[in-house]
């Protein structure tokens, strides 16, 4: 399907040649915990190590339709307002501060981060002769995929929103419209359906990205980052932190965030077949099913007002 990519490799007399204006970034590793970053296009190309058309393709100045690639170490997610980059063990995401990226921000730290830094309970109070402690399994899906699920399930409920309000708008206007025809009937009419015709279009991409992924295996496979990582090197997967020239902190935590990563791909690399991508495929049919009904929706929205346009020819013809 031609979505491969290749590693870049590190030219800090390239960087210096040609300056860029660093972009917001904000960094959120395997521990739930985010690290704004001030970075310019090579150092993000150089720690995810993605090409520069890759980088382009999220670039808010550029008008590139939503998208999803997967990459040799990353997953490129362009999805509306959402541009991010996915890796085995850290998930950068463009923006941070935009108010339709701020409750993203919070939704992944807050799923990303172990199981076991958020079960507590009040030890000190006891129930029944027993600590009364709140005890949540703890999700063993890789972590890449934990944050392509919240980056769908935030597109797929934000485009849903918008489809309900536009909904809302839409029919007693349409309504109105057939008891009184009138110039300011028709005009807020015609600007709805214009609203509805981009609104469609956005959907549309969204949900032909998901059924295109769906429909290719060597595609869905790329987006197994911690898979790839153990079966190319397994001690590879501990050499995150030196991807990019980050603190001693950041390092240190994303090294030892890393080799836990790499515990878990281990075990599940020996359970099941490389080529298995069952687990990503339920993921995307339930994200491609509400997007698909939110596609619907728009679908039955366009057949009203074609029908009430039909109505409205007819009553004026005669």
């Amino acid at each position: 399907m031609g979505r491969e990519g290749y590693i870049v490799p590190a030219d800090p007399q390239a960087v210096g040649k040609k300056k860029t204006a660093p972009r917001s970034w904000i960094l959120i590793d395997s521990a739930g915990q985010g690290t704004v970053l001030d970075v310019d296009k090579y150092a993000v190309m150089h720690r995810v190590r993605i090409h520069a058309r890759d980088l382009r393709i999220l670039d808010p100045l550029l008008s590139y339709p939503s998208t999803i690639l997967g990459r040799d170490r990353a997953i490129v997610l362009n999805l509306e307002h959402l541009k991010a980059i996915i890796t085995a063990e850290e998930v950068l995401l463009r923006d941070p501060l935009d108010e339709n990226v701020v409750p993203v921000v919070e939704e992944l730290k807050r799923r990303l981060q172990p199981a076991n830094s958020f079960c507590r309970g009040n030890e000190n109070e006891v129930v029944g002769g027993h600590h009364d402690i709140e005890i949540i399994e703890e999700d063993e899906s890789p972590f890449e995929f934990r944050a392509l699920e919240v980056a769908l399930e935030a597109i797929c409920s934000f485009l849903a929103a918008r489809t309900t309000e536009l909904e809302t708008a839409a029919y007693p206007a349409l309504d109105e419209l057939t008891s009184k025809i009138s110039s300011r009937n028709l005009d807020r009419v015609r600007k709805l359906k214009s609203a509805m015709t981009r609104l469609t279009a956005r959907v549309q991409k969204v949900r032909d990205e998901l059924e295109q992924l769906l429909d290719d295996d060597d595609d869905m496979n790329d987006l197994y980052l911690t898979r790839k990582l153990m079966v190319s090197s397994p001690a590879s997967a501990s050499g995150g932190a030196n991807w990019y020239p980050a603190s001693p902190t950041i390092g240190s935590r994303i090294s030892k965030a890393s080799r836990a990563t790499a515990s878990r791909a281990s075990v599940a690399t020996v359970k099941g077949d490389e080529n298995d991508v069952e687990d990503l495929e339920m993921l995307l049919e339930a994200y491609f099913m509400q997007i698909d009904g939110t596609y619907n929706k728009l679908t039955t929205l366009r057949e009203y007002i074609d029908d009430t346009e039909d109505y409205i020819n007819i009553q004026v013809s005669h």
